[in-house]
């Protein structure tokens, strides 16, 4: 896997949410050469700051008052935090759909400008696999984990257009080290293509509200980033070197959603509570 370096000027503050969780632990160690200072939140425990480069701040995403606290003195914020996976809507409500308002209203308070948000492909995880789309294409959630990311996106157009806070919305993937199915062939996104995307959402100019799929540079693609050509975006790594591993794996059957639906197996999760 390819890793990135910059000759771009550090900013001084940056906000990690969802820094306990799997992505953050990775960007935790890939985003110091992009700040002085990266401050790190989750409502999971964290390990301790490793130097004065790091600030370790606990926040409940659902806690308005913690959030405003948690955004001041800070240049731009990398929205990682919030349920990760299918649950059900009263789990996504607090940290995923508040979680996101708290985000945005504490940057308009505190006079940020912009904000990475971690969105996701079950944004749109309903279109079939046979089918290649980009950032224009209605949604079609696929989840209400999905339903969550759809209206971080809408969040993130409203704070442009009001009040001029830039967002780049990155629609990850699958970013593990590597693709552990044969879905993931073509959603698969590297470490370090995902530092370099988020490089290019920092620092490119005039985002306005610029959605991209976050991908690597997979054989078979589903997603098309036009519509995001602004960020210069050019992904290194490849699944298809993890072809031979995957594709020894049993065949799922013609009907299983993961063989039917981008989204995979969000398709069918839940319902929850019956």
């Amino acid at each position: 896997m390819t890793t990135t370096a910059t000759a771009q000027t550090p900013f001084n503050r940056l906000l990690l949410t969802g820094a306990a969780g799997g992505l953050g632990k990775v960007l935790r160690e890939s985003l110091r050469p992009y700040a002085n200072v990266i401050r790190l939140s989750d409502i999971a425990d964290i390990a301790p700051a490793i130097d004065d480069r790091e600030e370790v701040v606990p926040c409940d995403l659902a806690d308005k008052h913690a959030v405003h606290q948690l955004v001041e003195g800070v240049d731009a914020i990398l929205h990682f935090g919030g349920v990760s996976v299918e649950r059900s809507f009263e789990e996504i409500l607090g940290a995923n759909i508040c979680g996101v308002f708290h985000i945005y209203e504490a940057a308009r308070r505190h006079g940020v400008k912009r904000v990475i948000f971690a969105s996701s492909n079950h944004v749109i995880g309903f279109y079939k696999q046979d089918e290649v789309i980009d950032a224009h294409s209605p949604r079609r959630p696929d989840s209400y984990y999905g339903l969550s990311k759809s209206y971080g996106e809408d969040m993130a157009t409203f704070y442009f257009d009001r009040y001029g806070i830039e967002t780049v919305s990155v629609r990850i993937g699958s970013s593990f080290p590597e693709p552990q199915n044969r879905r993931m062939m073509s959603t698969w996104l590297s470490f370090g293509d995902l530092t370099q995307l988020l490089e290019r959402a920092l620092y490119t100019p005039n985002v306005g509200h610029t959605v991209v799929y976050g991908a690597s540079d997979n054989k078979d693609v589903w997603w098309d980033n036009r519509y995001a050509t602004v960020l210069g975006y050019a992904p290194q790594d490849s699944s298809e070197v993890f072809r031979e591993k995957v594709e020894a794996q049993p065949l799922p059957a013609a009907d299983d959603p993961v063989r039917i639906y981008q989204g995979g197996a969000f398709c069918v999760a839940g319902p929850f509570g019956d």
